[in-house]
């Protein structure tokens, strides 16, 4: 799992953020005081057919995700947010019980816009699902790890552009 997180420049300075090490304090106090606070992840299940071809659910096993607001829209609500901290999700194919921890410690800054839709500039890995016809990756479950953006249209749609990095198929790892 990765242990330093890097605030992307401007280049990524929509999505990750940062230079600096990840802190050894736990999450709780290691915003205190810089805004940094925690973002708790939830478990989540999507059923067979719409990212595998299998039901799978997800959940945090090691969760240390911060996020800071750097910008709002007037009306107050969040318009740029960093994330940073580790993350490992445990995916399960719920039907034969196969599953694979997923490092997905990526930092990104997120710019949320008014219609809906996200912008996001990511250094490392994040877990990224994709639906039938809904981006230009193939329907499945990824860990996209590098540097990228996620664009995120209001309706959904995912167009995932790597300027360095991989994808791992998750569906086929839980086969």
């Amino acid at each position: 799992m990765r242990r330093t997180v890097r605030l992307a420049p401007l280049v990524l300075a929509a999505v990750l953020l940062g230079a600096q090490p990840a802190s050894a304090e736990p999450a709780a106090s290691a915003g205190a005081g810089t805004g940094w606070e925690p973002a708790p992840s939830a478990p989540w299940d999507v059923d067979a057919g719409l990212r595998c071809d299998f039901p799978v659910h997800g959940e945090p096993v090691i969760d240390e995700v911060m996020k800071r607001v750097l910008d709002t829209h007037p009306g107050g609500a969040a318009k740029r947010v960093a994330y940073k901290g580790d993350l490992v999700v445990r995916v399960t194919n719920t039907g034969t019980g196969a599953f694979y921890d997923a490092d997905a410690s990526g930092s990104a800054i997120v710019e949320h816009r008014t219609d809906g839709s996200q912008f996001w500039s990511v250094h490392g890995p994040v877990l990224v699902g994709i639906g039938e016809g809904k981006g230009n990756l193939p329907r499945g479950l990824y860990i996209i790890d590098g540097v990228y953006t996620l664009d995120i249209s209001s309706t959904g749609y995912r167009t995932v552009t790597l300027v360095h990095g991989t994808k791992d198929d998750l569906c086929s790892r839980i086969d």
